[in-house]
């Protein structure tokens, strides 16, 4: 089962995550929220869409926007919306 860890805290875990350009997106119910805190982060990617970002804080250490979503994705993308997906450090197992 995938699941991102960072800071040795298990930030989402899922058998159901979706696979895009090799990064494991995790369902939206499928991270631990308390470790995700709201960035003001936005990039454009020309075939999913615009990406925000999350920062991730464990034990008082953050990992500014370590972790993105999609959540209006263009069409070719929909089967992401909301899903999160990792970078900056966070450990992926697969």
């Amino acid at each position: 089962m995938p699941k991102a860890i960072w800071n040795g805290a298990v930030l989402a875990e899922s058998d159901n995550c979706e696979v895009v350009e090799g990064n494991q997106y995790f369902p939206p119910d499928s991270i631990n929220k308390e470790y995700f805190k709201p960035s003001s982060t936005h990039t454009t990617c020309p075939w999913k869409g615009v990406a925000s970002y999350y920062t991730i804080e464990v034990d008082g250490q953050q990992n500014a926007d370590a972790a993105w979503y999609y959540p209006e994705p263009k069409d070719a993308a929909k089967q992401i919306k909301d899903h999160v997906a990792f970078w900056r450090g966070v450990k992926v197992e697969v």
